[in-house]
Parts: structure tokens; sequence; C-alpha cells
């Protein structure tokens, strides 16, 4: 079992930066991957980032590459997105989601057994 809450989204203006947290529920969030996606309006579920158990190892989108930064706290049971140098193209509802205990890193959001309610982000130009 794991419930995820999300929070940090907003409105920011482009070049601007926001941090969303994500805190988990449960026992076993030490051994889950975490991954973050993204949706815009009209659009399919992206992938963002996703980071390792142990936080040893995160993988990015090519769009995040450079401006975001995944990271964890597994005795806080969050997970971090921190967004830098956003842009308008930024904007949409982030996820953040679990996978089920031990397994590695997925770029496929059906991978991912648990999701987070999202919260909005918005750039504005």
């Amino acid at each position: 079992q794991a419930q995820l809450v999300e929070s940090g989204g907003g409105l920011v203006q482009a070049g601007g930066s926001l941090r969303l947290s994500c805190v988990a529920s449960g026992r076993t969030f030490g051994s889950r991957t975490m991954g973050w996606f993204r949706q815009a309006p009209g659009k399919g579920r992206e992938f963002v980032s996703a980071v390792k158990g142990s936080g040893g190892s995160s993988y990015y989108a090519d769009s995040a590459k450079g401006r975001f930064t995944i990271s964890r706290d597994n005795v806080k049971n969050t997970v971090y997105l921190q967004m830098n140098s956003l842009k308008p193209e930024d904007t949409a509802v982030y996820y953040c989601a679990a996978r089920g205990v031990y397994f590695t890193i997925s770029y496929d959001y059906n991978r991912y057994s648990y999701w987070g309610q999202g919260t909005q982000v918005t750039v504005s130009s």
C-alpha cells in the first residue's frame, strides 16, 4: 500500500523556479523507484524524471535535463522535483508515481503502481 500526496505547484513566471514535493505513506518508500510525470492539456502523460529507491541513480527526459533535479529523502518519505529555468511549455499537471517494491527505473507510466492526485504548474510568458 502506498498513498502519495503532492504539493508545490502554482503559477510562476518564465525563468523562475519551483520545487514539487511528494510525501508517501507506507513502510517501503526506500525500496521503490519514484517518478515524476506531467500531462499538458490535450496531450498524453509524459515522463519527466525518476530516481531509484536508494537515490543513487536518476534519469531525466531530454526536456528536463539541465533544468530539473530529482531527489529524495527516505527518512521523510518524500521525493522532490526542483525545477529551474521554467518555460511556458513546462505548464502541465505534474504527477508523482511509485513503482512496486525493488522495481527499477522505467519511462513507461504503465509500470508505476501508485499515483498522486497531481499538482498544477503554470508558467506564464
